[in-house]
């Protein structure tokens, strides 16, 4: 006599019963090169701004800071830049920011101006910022969106800075140069970041109070050593912007389709939520009237376009 069979309890479950639950995919770190890379080349561009400035050839090398050690990269005097640097005229020789050179159709120096720097104080302030905010934002989002954004908040800052000379009607001496508008277009960036993957953020209200003072203390240095801040303003504005089109990360709980199991039948959240698509769109959409505007007003299109044929107007 063979024992019964057992009794019979139903269907096997499903595969789905016996898979493993989806992982979180770590989140993805870049290898920062171009935060180092931009600071050799403002570093290298500065030797040969004093290998072109020459200060024993305008005057004694007694008078020159640094003049009998270092020659021909020697310093002007203290009373007449106190950056430890150049002189104005160099400045605006090798690229430096003038509106009316600009508007006389050397719009390159919008580009230029943000490569070059007034002094050694300048330079340090400016990259010593520009390590403590963009070596992160390298890290969690590539040197190609990094890039685009140190860019464009730059000519947002040069931008600011010829319209704040034209309204103040300025003399053509005011040279404007240095990487701060870009720079505070890291910072608006880093705060618009904030706000959009306010999700994946654990301890918000410190991170916050991190920008806020970092962008107080920079305008402050900018008071005290006289530099442009309307170029710190037209950078940090642009940034801000900008950040919400290119520094978008997935939001809590989204996993990747390579990291979810085969059988596995949960729901999955969608990458980005509707105030990130939501304010991505008003981010793109108020940068290209912002910039759109300040190009106007600096070029004053309405004076451009009383010089051409009457079927472009038309068009």
């Amino acid at each position: 006599m063979y024992p019964p069979p057992p009794p019979y309890y139903g269907a096997p479950p499903p595969a789905a019963f016996y898979a493993p639950p989806p992982m979180m995919a770590p989140p993805r770190r870049y290898s920062p090169w171009l935060v180092p890379l931009i600071f050799l080349v403002n570093l290298g561009i500065f030797i040969w701004i004093m290998y072109e400035n020459n200060c024993p050839s305008r005057m004694s090398k007694d008078q020159c800071m640094g003049g009998h050690f270092l020659d021909r990269f020697s310093f002007q005097p203290w009373r007449d830049n106190r950056m430890i640097g150049p002189t104005p005229e160099t400045l605006q020789r090798l690229g430096g920011l003038d509106n009316k050179l600009v508007l006389n159709g050397e719009a390159w120096r919008l580009f230029s101006a943000m490569w070059l720097h007034a002094g050694l104080i300048h330079l340090f302030v400016n990259m010593l910022s520009l390590d403590f905010v963009g070596l992160r934002l390298e890290q969690d989002f590539g040197f190609h969106r990094f890039g685009f954004v140190y860019v464009l908040a730059g000519l947002g800052g040069s931008l600011g800075s010829c319209l704040n000379i034209i309204k103040q009607q300025r003399t053509s001496k005011t040279i404007s140069v240095g990487a701060s508008g870009a720079i505070f277009g890291l910072l608006g960036a880093s705060l618009s970041e904030l706000i959009t993957n306010w999700t994946v953020y654990d301890d918000k209200c410190s991170t916050i109070m991190i920008l806020i003072l970092n962008a107080a203390l920079n305008l402050l240095i900018g008071f005290l050593l006289h530099m442009d801040n309307s170029a710190h303003v037209g950078g940090l504005v642009a940034g801000f912007f900008l950040g919400f089109v290119f520094f978008v990360k997935p939001q809590l709980g989204y996993v990747s389709s390579k990291y979810m199991p085969t059988h596995t039948q949960v729901k999955r959240t969608a990458r980005h939520n509707f105030c990130q698509y939501f304010l991505g769109v008003v981010g793109l959409v108020v940068s290209i009237i912002l910039f759109a505007t300040a190009f106007g007003k600096l070029f004053n299109i309405k004076e451009i376009k009383q010089h051409l044929p009457d079927s472009v107007n038309k068009y």
